[in-house]
């Protein structure tokens, strides 16, 4: 116990520190931006993916900057621009789903992470963004995915909270990096160190895929439960969407990149998109003449890695995220293990990115120290797929710096910490919403029926019937209040000339390629660049 308490010291210190600097500096905070990217699926009114093309209505999916396609053409992706109050966050993805609520009358997005009732792997649609090179090689790597992982797991749905502090933040903390750059990508790195030893947190706040339909699994059960009809469950699940069930394999579970600076990192990540996999090999780039994945290394991309968070920046046209993080550092992080909140419309509340931001104040702040092979990142590992699978377990023990501690002491430990730093946001914002919103938590440490896992079974139960039958009920409860709130004149001519503008986007790309789609590869896999050493 002294090992914990002098851990727990060491945070309070470092923390107080640095919030009594923030506090003299509001501004900072001020300007910190946010922004979502909110998956899901098309079905029909049977709750069946829609294996229809994506709406002309819509806009291109190569070129709308709100609406496009993730894996499936069937997968919607809705995207917000960055904003400096949560409140507008909301009101802008609000406003994109009443959009395609209302240009969809026949089709519903739905609004789980997890899918029911799929077609045979073989005829779920590849995403199709034209005959452009730009377009091609986004549908060329996600064949690639296909022949990887198959094509049931890439329909799993997720939301994204991406985050960006102001450069003021980073020279309050003391960081020794001589630029600014460098010191900006060792803040957020160090949050990111952070944020992976804590984001069991949200997934046992947060985690809201504790039940799968059967029809999903493909008979692959697994260690899972019967719950109702056709339904298969983990009782003290959080998120089987981030548990084992969902997407990983062999390749990616030899990638040990844990954060302990942005050079190793990348030449880890480096490494992974150059080096070839045997499996991989053995499938070829090359089928039928057609391109079949970008190459046969243990990632095609980068984008391809799988985690909860990542360092990003924004790329050029053909320019690889590799090296435009290596040349201008980090700019924001992407956190990416929240689950869709099936009770929310837009998939996620207001008091849920509050907290959010607040939870990656605190990951910023406090201390962080370095990873080793055999203490956090290992625990940090471990930890967060206890919670998934097991997360609402009385009496489950994580371990904290090689030491065993009840995960309730630990995050009402935690909530302490985070909602100093709520009480700091919600000050330099005038936003009272920030403390409410971590104290909303605390009655789901005190009794696990409160999580959203355990809500979500019990409305299972109540309902008597099957996941795929639940899930399909809320979506449609979902797209009729959206389309019942509808657009104004203004937002419906705003959208519509969005849509047609993107549509004349891509003809301009597809008429302006002067080179083949063998040479625009082979130019894109040159444009990766060796990260320097340090």
């Amino acid at each position: 116990m002294h090992c914990l308490t002098k851990f727990k010291g060491l945070l309070v210190s470092m923390l107080s520190t640095r919030l009594e600097r923030l506090l003299a500096r509001p501004a900072v905070l001020r300007q910190s931006l946010r922004g979502i990217e909110k998956e899901g699926l098309r079905v029909d009114q049977a709750g069946l993916l829609s294996m229809k093309a994506h709406p002309l209505a819509l806009g291109s999916a190569l070129t709308h900057p709100r609406v496009t396609t993730d894996y499936s053409e069937a997968l919607l992706e809705l995207i917000t621009g960055t904003h400096t109050t949560v409140d507008a966050l909301i009101a802008e993805i609000d406003q994109i789903h009443r959009v395609v609520a209302t240009t969809m009358p026949s089709e519903l997005m739905w609004n789980h992470s997890m899918p029911a009732h799929l077609p045979a792997d073989a005829d779920i649609p590849i995403a199709w963004y034209g005959t452009s090179n730009t377009g091609m090689i986004k549908h060329v790597y996600r064949r690639g995915l296909a022949a990887r992982y198959g094509k049931t797991m890439q329909c799993i749905a997720g939301l994204h909270y991406n985050f960006s502090f102001d450069e003021g933040l980073w020279d309050l903390l003391d960081l020794k990096q001589e630029s600014a750059q460098d010191r900006r990508s060792a803040g957020y790195i160090s949050l990111i160190r952070n944020f992976t030893r804590y984001n069991w947190l949200l997934m046992y706040l947060f985690g809201s895929s504790p039940a799968v339909s059967t029809d999903f699994l493909r008979g692959n059960v697994g260690n899972l439960e019967p719950l109702t009809p056709n339904t298969m469950y983990l009782p003290y699940a959080t998120s089987l969407r981030m548990s084992d069930l969902g997407y990983q394999n062999k390749a990616q579970s030899g990638l040990k990149l844990c954060y302990n600076d942005l050079n190793m990192f990348l030449q880890r990540l480096y490494d992974a998109v150059t080096t070839p996999w045997p499996p991989y090999q053995e499938i070829g780039t090359h089928r039928n003449g057609e391109w079949i994945q970008l190459n046969t290394n243990v990632l095609q991309i980068e984008n391809e890695f799988y985690s909860s968070i990542r360092p990003k920046r924004t790329t050029g046209p053909c320019e690889r995220p590799i090296t435009a993080l290596a040349e201008r550092g980090v700019q924001y992080i992407e956190v990416r293990c929240l689950d869709i909140d099936p009770n929310e419309s837009i998939g996620i509340s207001a008091q849920t990115a509050r907290f959010v931001d607040a939870f990656l104040l605190f990951c910023a702040l406090e201390e962080s120290p370095e990873f080793t092979d055999s203490g956090w990142c290992p625990e940090s590992a471990a930890n967060f797929a206890h919670v998934v699978k097991q997360g609402r377990q009385p009496g489950l023990l994580l371990k904290q710096n090689g030491h065993e501690i009840p995960l309730a002491e630990w995050a009402n430990d935690l909530l302490d910490h985070i909602a100093r730093c709520a009480q700091t946001f919600g000050q330099a914002l005038g936003d009272d919403h920030y403390v409410s919103a971590v104290d909303a938590q605390r009655a789901k440490v005190r009794d696990p029926q409160q999580t959203p896992s355990a809500q979500f079974l019990e409305q299972l139960k109540r309902s008597g019937g099957s996941f795929h039958d639940h899930a399909l009920s809320m979506s449609k409860v979902h797209a009729e209040e959206l389309r019942k709130r509808g657009l104004t004149a203004a937002e419906l001519a705003a959208a519509q000339a969005q849509a047609t503008q993107s549509l004349l986007d891509q003809q301009a790309i597809e008429t302006s390629d002067e080179e083949s789609f063998d040479e625009y590869v082979a130019r894109f896999h040159s444009a990766l660049k060796a990260p320097h050493a340090n």
